[in-house]
Parts: C-alpha cells; sequence; structure tokens
C-alpha cells in the first residue's frame, strides 16, 4: 500500500467514479489507475469498487469504509505539506475563499486589499458558488475557508465562527409609492411584485417563512443569485426588491432608496469556516482574524 493508491481511490470517488476524469486530474493513464486500484484491492484481499466490465458503478461496502479513511489520510498529508511551507516559506502561499456573490462582491473587496498589503507574495484565488458547493470545496480542500449565510454549520467537518451580523432592506427607485413610506409593514410590501434572491441563498428562507408565519401571500416574479441583478430589474421597474443591507452601494445605488428591514425580518449572521482538523498556514489564520476588525472599520 503506498499513497499514491490512496490519492487514486480517493479521485475516482471524486469524480463520480469516471476512470477517464480521475485519470486527467491526476495527470496519468486510465490503464494505470486501474492497475494501481487492483493492486490496492489485491492487498487489502476486499473489492473497493463495484464493477459492470471496465466501468466502476459503485463503491463497495469495504470501499466504503476505505474511502473514509482515505479522505482523512489524505487531510493529513496535506498538513504535513503545509507544515513543511509554513517553515520553509512562511508568507508564500495560496489563500483559496469560497465565497457568495454578496460577500465576495460587498464584503471582502477592503479584507482582500489589506491582506495583498500585508503578503504580497501568497496567491489568492476567490471561488463562488451556493453555499452547499462552498462547503463541499472546503470540505474536499479546494479552498481554506467558506464564508456564507446559510448552510455552512450543518456539516460537522467544518469549524464555522461568526463573522457579522445583518438585515434585509426594501430596495426601491426613488419615485416609487414606498419611498416615501414612514411605516413599512408586511403588508404594504405584500402590495408589490417582489424581486428577491434565489431559495438556497442570502436569507431567503428566512424572508418566506417571515411571510408565512404572518400569513401574507407575496408575488415574487424573479429570483437571482447575485445581488447587483436584483438592483438591475428594481431599476426597469419589475418589481421591488428585497436584499442584504449590507448590499447596498451609497457610490452607485444613489438612484435607489434602501428602506430599513430590521423591524420586519429575522437578524442574519454570516459566518466563516474551516475544514476541521485542517493546519492552517499563518496566513490564513492572520486573514481570519484581522477579517472581523476589518468588517467593523468599513
Amino acid at each position: 500500500m503506498n499513497l499514491l493508491q490512496i490519492r487514486y481511490v480517493r479521485e475516482i470517488a471524486r469524480h463520480k467514479l469516471n476512470l477517464s476524469a480521475a485519470a486527467e486530474a491526476l495527470h496519468t493513464s486510465q490503464p494505470g489507475v486501474s492497475r494501481q486500484v487492483r493492486e490496492l484491492e489485491g492487498e487489502l484481499g476486499v473489492e473497493i469498487f463495484v464493477r459492470q466490465g471496465k466501468r466502476l458503478t459503485a463503491l463497495t461496502p469495504a470501499g466504503v469504509s476505505v474511502l473514509e479513511y482515505s479522505e482523512r489520510l489524505w487531510a493529513e498529508v496535506e498538513n504535513i505539506k503545509r507544515v513543511g511551507q509554513e517553515f520553509v516559506k512562511a508568507d508564500e502561499g495560496t489563500l483559496t475563499i469560497a465565497a457568495t456573490h454578496m460577500q465576495a462582491r460587498y464584503i471582502l473587496p477592503p479584507a482582500i486589499k489589506a491582506f495583498i498589503l500585508k503578503y504580497p507574495d501568497v496567491r489568492l484565488s476567490i471561488q463562488q458558488g451556493s453555499p452547499r458547493e462552498l462547503a463541499e470545496r472546503v470540505i474536499a480542500g479546494d479552498a481554506d475557508i467558506a464564508i456564507a449565510t446559510e448552510t455552512l454549520d450543518r456539516y460537522p467537518e467544518l469549524i464555522t465562527q461568526p463573522l457579522y451580523r445583518w438585515y434585509h432592506c426594501v430596495v426601491v427607485p426613488k419615485d416609487h409609492p414606498l419611498a416615501t413610506e414612514k411605516r413599512l409593514t408586511l403588508a404594504k410590501i405584500a402590495r408589490y411584485p417582489i424581486v428577491t434572491y434565489d431559495a438556497a441563498f442570502t436569507g431567503r428562507t428566512a424572508l418566506d417563512e417571515t411571510f408565512a408565519n404572518a400569513r401574507i401571500e407575496v408575488n415574487i416574479v424573479l429570483t437571482a443569485i447575485d445581488t447587483d441583478v436584483i438592483k438591475t430589474y428594481v431599476r426597469q421597474g419589475l418589481g421591488i426588491g428585497i436584499i442584504a443591507s449590507v448590499a447596498m452601494d451609497t457610490e452607485r445605488d444613489i438612484d435607489l432608496v434602501a428602506l430599513d428591514g430590521s423591524k420586519l425580518f429575522p437578524e442574519r449572521t454570516t459566518k466563516l469556516a474551516t475544514r476541521r482538523g485542517t493546519y492552517l498556514r499563518g496566513f490564513v489564520k492572520d486573514f481570519i482574524a484581522s477579517f472581523p476588525t476589518i468588517l467593523q472599520s468599513r
């Protein structure tokens, strides 16, 4: 048994049992991958994969356990690499942040700018996706940090911590009837078509529950994962927008009015997550530690 075989099993599982895709990711040949897996199975005395001809169709019960330990072992191998990098090149490396669009567009920029100034030799990568996708990327080791409001704390493989709290607001053009409303209510909001977030993003579930608990039906005419898209359609008169208050840009959104929703909608908390048991490089720890301070100074 060797680490190469462990890595091959892991990559095959990550590529949904597609040997060609796994071999491409490993920069090797498909026969070579198959041979190494067969040798491992021979040494263990059990089959790891169910086969139909040359195709892999599933993990065997033994394979499920082998994969679980393979993931743990490979995570420790990556930790050992990080330890070595930390002592040889403490201020060099890669920081990969997985974040939703709202976090990447409105929250991360000042933190990213400060980090680049402090660590010019660290390569930064920002990956966007749904909260579930972000969590899976960190668990798989494809990202160091995930930042999102939903889902992250549902994964036992992740360690999460709160970053900041926020509320939804209602966004309308300056000439909209609600723009001068002194006392906003859910019923008044429900009189108009609504443009807001997709179901998996930025507190959408909380919005739906708020209206449902008040027994108020709403007409959601469009949903999007991108706050800027929502604001674009509000400008086009498609409906009123319900967005995260932190996503209002005082310089770019001067044609819109943001109405406070803190008394109508529940408070939301954005979280930061890392993979449990992962060795964090010094610059990663520094980014995590400094982020709340940078947020407070905004």
